[in-house]
C-alpha cells in the first residue's frame, strides 16, 4: 500500500505584535462592546469583579496553555495538546468542541458587528433574518474571505484594528474618568443588588470575553519564534486585557447608572453621556464621540471575529491533519499557504449559527464559553499527563509555576465554571460532547492511526495498574492504530534502497508504517517561497527517489507515505520533521548526518537538545545481510541494536551474534552477562560470543565476517569524545563492513553532555 503525499506546513510568518494583537483584539470586541450592558442588568456594578474573576481563571490557564504551547507550537492548539496527550478520544471532544466553540464565537462577534453596524446603515429584513443578522452574514463572508487570504494578511489587519481601538477607548476612559461619579455607579441599592452570589453567574456569562489567549496557541506553528513570543503574547494578552475591562467597566458604569445602561450599544452611549454637548464654539461633540465609540465598536467586533474564524479553521485543519475529521479539510491553498476548505467549511458553520441562533446572543456566547471551558479543563489535564509519563520530547521552553498546583487549579476552575452557565448551554455543549464521541466511534477511530502519550504510558505499565484501567484504556484505543512510524530521510539514490530496506523490515515486524521524506537544502541566500516557485527540477528528482523508495518498500508490504520538504536547516530539519510527523524512529545514511563524535546530533543539538526518537544511522551503500553482529555492554542504546537484530532476523531470516568484549580475567562474567542479556532481549538463540582485549580492534577484526555490524551509541559526553576519541566514530571510519549506529534519546544534565556519565 502507498500513498503519495507533500509536506505541508503553514508558513512562519506572524511576529510577536501580531499575535498578541490577535488576542486582545478578540477579547476586547465583546468585552466591552458587547456585553457590559448585559451582564450588569444581571449583577449590578459588581460585574466589575466578575470581569476580573473571570481575567483570574484565563490567566491561570494561560500558563497551562504557554507551557503546551512553547513545547509544541503546532496549528490546532489546544486540541493538539490534548489530542497528543489524553488520545484521539478526547483529541476528538476537544477538537470538535473548540471548533463549534469558536464557531459559536464567531456568529456572536459578527451578530454583535452587526447590532452596531445597524446604527449606521438601515438594513431590511430578508425572510427570517432581521438587520442585525443581516449585518452579520456580511460581516462574516467578509472576514471568511479575510482569512481565505492568509495569516499574513490577518496579521496585519488584526494589529491596525487593535491599536486604533486601544487609541478610542484610551480617549474615552479620559473622559469617563472627568465625568466619573461614584453615587452614579453605587446607584440606590449599593454594588451588588442582587448579592455576591451574581458574580460567579455572571463570569460565566463574560468569560466568552476572554478566549482570545488561546486563539494565539492555535496559530503557534506559523508563529516566529514560538519559545519566546508565544508565552509573551498569551499571558500579556490576558493581563492587558483584564486591565482594560476593570478600568473601562467600572467608568462605564460611573457615567452612566447600571439600570439605563444599553444592553446593545453600552459604550457609545456611555460616551455622549461623558463627552461635553461642546467644547467652545465647537457643537455635537458628544454625538460626535458616540459616533467615534460606534466606529470602534465595529473595529472591536471585527477583529473578534476575525481572529475567531482564523483560530477555528487552524483546528480543523489540525483534526484533518490526524485523520480525526476526512483529510480532505488538509488541502493547503497553493498561492495563499492556508488551509482553505477548512475556512470555508468553518464559514458555513457560522453563517449556519448567525442565521438560526442569531435572535438570542446569551445562547450564543455561553456555548462558546461553556465549550471553551470543558478544553481548557483537558489542557491541563494533558499538561499534566506529559510532564508524569516523562515524555523525552516534551521540553517547553515555558514550565508552569508551582507545578502541580496550577493545572489542577485551572481545570477545577474552568469546570466549576461550568455549574454556573444556564442548563439551555450546558445542554447544547453535553449534546456536542456526545456527537463527538459518536463521531469518534463511527468515523475517527477506524481511521485515526495515533495513541495518546497516556495510552502508551498504560500500555507500558499493565503490570502495575488495574486490569479496569488497562480495559478501558483497550476499549477506546483507535481501531486503525498502527504501530511505529518509521522515518526515512533519503537524501541519495545510491543509498535510498539500503535505509529503505532497513525501514521497511522494521515497520513489517512491528506493524507500523514507513515516511519517506527527501529533504531539499536550499541555500540561506534563496527563500523557500522562491524554491517553491521554481522547484519543477527539484520535483522532477524528488520524485524520482521518492518513486524509488515505494518501489523498494513494496516486497515488505508495509504503509509508506512520501513527502519533500525544502529546508535551509538540513540535519536540524530531520528532527523538527521527526517530531512534526511524531516519528518513532528516524533511519539515515551516515553521510546525511555528518553526526559528531558518534552520536546523531550535531555539536550545537548535542548540548541543546534531545533526540526527539530513536535514531538509526547507516554507514553502508547496499544492505542485503546474512550475517549481524551486535556487540554490546549494555544500555539504552544497546537494546535498541537488540530490537533491530530481532526485527532483521524474522523479517528477513539474518543470523545473529552478539558480542561481549570482556577485560582480561573476565571472561566468566562476561558469558554470565551477556546470557542475561540475549535472555532479556528474546535472543537467547543467537551466537554469543565473549572476546578479550581492546574494544575497537575486537569489533574491527570480527565485524569483517560479518555483513552487518549494529552498534549503540556511547553514553561519552561530546568533550571527552573529542579529546579522547570515540569507539562509534573510529569503527564506523576503519571497518569496511557496514556499520549501522543505533541511539536511543536519553535526558542527559548539561555536565553529562560535556563530560559524560560517571
Amino acid at each position: 500500500m502507498s500513498q503519495d503525499g507533500s509536506d505541508e506546513e503553514l508558513a512562519k510568518d506572524l511576529g510577536l505584535v501580531s499575535a498578541m494583537t490577535i488576542g486582545i483584539g478578540t477579547m476586547i470586541g465583546a468585552g466591552i462592546f458587547v456585553l457590559p450592558g448585559v451582564a450588569a442588568n444581571a449583577a449590578g456594578p459588581v460585574v466589575v469583579v466578575s470581569f476580573v474573576v473571570g481575567g483570574l481563571i484565563a490567566m491561570v490557564n494561560a500558563l497551562s496553555v504557554s507551557e503546551l504551547g512553547t513545547a509544541m507550537p503546532k496549528a490546532g492548539g489546544g486540541y493538539y495538546y490534548i489530542n497528543k496527550s489524553l488520545g484521539p478520544l478526547f483529541g476528538s471532544i476537544a477538537g470538535m468542541g473548540d471548533w463549534m466553540g469558536l464557531a459559536f464565537a464567531s456568529a456572536f462577534y459578527c451578530i454583535g458587528f452587526g447590532q452596531y453596524l445597524a446604527v449606521f446603515v438601515p438594513l431590511p429584513e430578508v425572510a427570517f433574518l432581521n438587520p442585525i443578522q443581516l449585518g452579520a452574514l456580511l460581516a462574516g463572508g467578509i472576514f471568511v474571505g479575510i482569512n481565505y487570504i492568509g495569516a499574513k494578511e490577518t496579521g496585519g489587519i488584526q494589529t491596525v484594528i487593535v491599536f486604533v481601538l486601544l487609541a478610542i477607548l484610551s480617549a474615552f476612559a479620559v473622559a469617563g474618568f472627568a465625568s466619573f461619579d461614584y453615587p452614579t455607579l453605587a446607584g440606590e441599592d449599593g454594588l451588588a443588588p442582587f448579592g455576591t452570589s451574581a458574580i460567579l453567574p455572571a463570569t460565566a456569562l463574560v468569560f466568552v470575553s476572554f478566549l482570545g489567549y488561546a486563539k494565539i496557541a492555535t496559530v503557534a506553528e506559523e508563529l516566529k519564534n514560538p519559545g519566546r513570543n508565544l508565552p509573551i503574547a498569551i499571558i500579556g494578552s490576558v493581563a492587558i486585557v483584564t486591565v482594560i475591562y476593570a478600568v473601562l467597566v467600572t467608568t462605564m458604569l460611573g457615567v452612566v447608572s447600571w439600570p439605563d445602561l444599553s444592553q446593545d450599544a453600552p459604550v457609545a452611549q456611555a460616551a455622549e453621556v461623558a463627552f461635553p454637548v461642546s467644547i467652545g464654539p465647537i457643537e455635537g461633540v458628544a454625538a460626535a464621540a458616540a459616533a467615534v465609540m460606534t466606529v470602534g465598536a465595529l473595529l472591536a467586533t471585527a477583529s473578534s471575529a476575525n481572529a475567531s474564524i482564523l483560530a477555528s479553521a487552524r483546528i480543523n485543519f489540525a483534526m484533518g491533519r490526524d485523520r480525526i475529521v476526512t483529510d480532505w479539510l488538509n488541502e493547503i491553498h497553493p498561492s495563499f499557504a492556508t488551509p482553505y476548505r477548512s475556512i470555508l467549511v468553518t464559514g458555513g458553520l457560522i453563517v449556519a449559527f448567525i442565521a438560526l441562533l442569531g435572535r438570542d446572543i446569551e445562547i450564543l456566547a455561553k456555548a462558546a464559553s461553556v465549550l471553551h471551558l470543558i478544553v481548557y479543563a483537558l489542557m491541563n489535564v494533558a499538561l499534566i499527563v506529559f510532564r508524569e509519563a516523562d515524555v523525552p520530547e516534551y521540553d517547553p521552553d515555558f514550565r508552569v509555576p508551582l507545578y502541580p498546583l496550577t493545572p489542577i487549579l485551572g481545570a477545577v476552575l474552568s469546570l466549576g465554571l461550568v455549574a454556573f452557565m444556564e442548563a439551555q448551554e450546558i445542554a447544547l455543549s453535553v449534546g456536542f460532547v456526545a456527537a463527538a464521541v459518536v463521531w469518534y466511534f463511527a468515523y475517527a477511530r477506524r481511521n485515526t492511526t495515533q495513541r495518546g502519550v497516556l495510552s502508551d504510558y498504560i500500555r507500558h505499565r499493565e503490570e502495575e495498574l488495574p486490569d479496569r484501567v488497562v480495559d478501558a484504556a483497550d476499549a477506546v484505543a483507535p481501531d486503525g492504530a498502527e504501530g511505529p512510524t518509521i522515518m526515512v530521510a533519503v537524501s541519495n539514490p545510491r543509498t535510498e534502497s539500503a535505509l529503505i530496506t532497513l525501514a521497511s523490515a522494521l515497520a513489517a515486524h512491528e506493524g507500523g508504517r514507513v515516511l519517506a521524506t527527501h529533504i531539499v537544502s536550499v541555500p540561506d541566500q534563496t527563500s523557500l517561497e522562491a524554491a517553491a516557485d521554481n522547484r519543477a527540477d527539484l520535483d522532477a528528482a524528488s520524485e524520482g527517489l521518492l518513486q524509488a523508495a515505494r518501489e523498494d518498500a513494496a516486497p515488505f508490504d508495509v504503509p509508506i507515505e512520501t513527502r519533500t520538504i525544502l529546508s535551509h536547516r538540513g540535519l536540524e530539519e530531520v528532527y523538527d520533521a521527526a517530531r512534526t510527523n511524531d516519528a518513532d524512529m528516524v533511519v539515515m545514511g551516515y553521510g546525511g548526518a555528518r553526526f559528531t563524535g558518534g552520536r546523531a546530533e550535531g555539536a550545537i543539538d548535542e548540548l541543546t537538545h534531545d533526540l526527539p526518537c530513536d535514531f538509526l544511522v547507516l554507514d553502508g551503500a547496499d544492505l542485503d545481510p546474512e550475517r549481524v553482529l551486535v556487540p554490546t555492554a549494555g544500555g539504552g542504546s544497546s537494546d535498541l541494536s537488540a530490537e533491530v537484530a530481532l526485527a532483521l532476523r524474522e523479517t528477513a531470516g539474518v543470523e545473529v551474534s552478539l558480542l561481549y568484549v570482556a577485560g582480561e580475567g573476565e571472561e566468566g562474567a562476561g558469558r554470565e552477562f551477556l546470557g542475561e542479556w540475549a535472555d532479556d532481549h528474546g535472543l537467547a538463540d543467537a551466537d554469543l560470543r565473549v572476546e578479550t582485549g581492546d574494544p575497537e580492534a575486537t569489533i574491527e577484526r570480527l565485524g569483517a565476517d560479518y555483513d552487518l555490524v549494529v552498534l549503540g551509541a556511547t553514553e561519552q559526553g561530546l568533550l571527552a569524545r573529542i579529546v579522547e576519541g570515540s569507539l562509534v566514530f573510529d569503527v564506523l571510519e576503519t571497518l569496511e563492513t557496514p556499520v549501522l549506529l543505533t541511539e536511543r534519546p536519553s535526558s542527559r544534565s548539561l555536565r553529562a553532555r560535556l563530560f559524560g556519565r560517571r
